[in-house]
């Protein structure tokens, strides 16, 4: 009579069990943040048409730092000076009508873009206007953003001569002349802002104004 033959078979333990149940939830939890949302920028602004000063680079970086309330607005070219001459006076003519803020942008002869943001509309005034959403700004070359210190409240100030953005102490974070062609930059009390072009004193080449609306 032959022999009888057993087979066995090994039953995992609790332990086993345990073990590859944390095996388990472990390589869910990986591929469940591997398959975590990238979080998108916030809108990028629509321009009505190309910008001469600003590229795609430099329009993206200033969109991340507007107020809330504009984000995601169309940019109108309400001014520049390829198509609308070397004028403050035609600048502000080409302001009328509009209320929104406005972003100021310019390229001098050495190439570096600065500028600042308005929250209001450009305009010819007696004192001082503007909120503490305005800010200056400069690509040197990266980004950089002055915002309102709260120490002053000298945001823009307009006359038929100059345009003056942020003072203290006698001086202007930024200044224009009448001419559009000639303007100046020094660090002022309202932003604590850095000269934004290399020099104090700089010449124009190019400079345009968006609404924001």
């Amino acid at each position: 009579m032959k022999g009888l033959r057993w087979r066995y078979t090994r039953l995992p333990s609790q332990v086993e069990d345990t073990l590859s149940g944390k095996e388990g939830e472990e390589e869910e939890e990986e591929e469940m943040k591997e398959a975590a949302p990238v979080l998108e920028d916030p809108l990028e602004p629509q321009l009505a048409e190309a910008s001469q000063v600003l590229g795609a680079s430099e329009i993206r970086q200033l969109s991340l730092h507007l107020p809330a309330r504009v984000t995601g607005r169309s940019w109108s070219l309400a001014f520049c000076t390829s198509r609308d001459g070397f004028s403050l006076r035609s600048l502000y003519r080409q302001m009328e009508g509009h209320s929104g803020p406005v972003l100021l942008v310019l390229r001098d002869l050495d190439g570096q873009i600065f500028g600042a943001f308005s929250s209001s509309a450009l305009r010819l005034s007696k004192g001082f206007y503007g909120t503490g959403e305005t800010f200056l700004f400069s690509f040197s070359p990266q980004l950089k953003v002055f915002k309102w210190t709260g120490s002053n409240s000298f945001f823009v100030k307009g006359d038929l001569d100059s345009l003056m953005m942020g003072s203290g102490s006698g001086k202007f974070g930024l200044w224009l002349d009448g001419d559009l062609y000639h303007g100046g930059s020094h660090p002022c009390a309202t932003f604590n802002n850095e000269v934004l072009a290399r020099q104090e004193q700089f010449c124009i080449t190019e400079l345009e104004a968006w609404v924001l609306s």
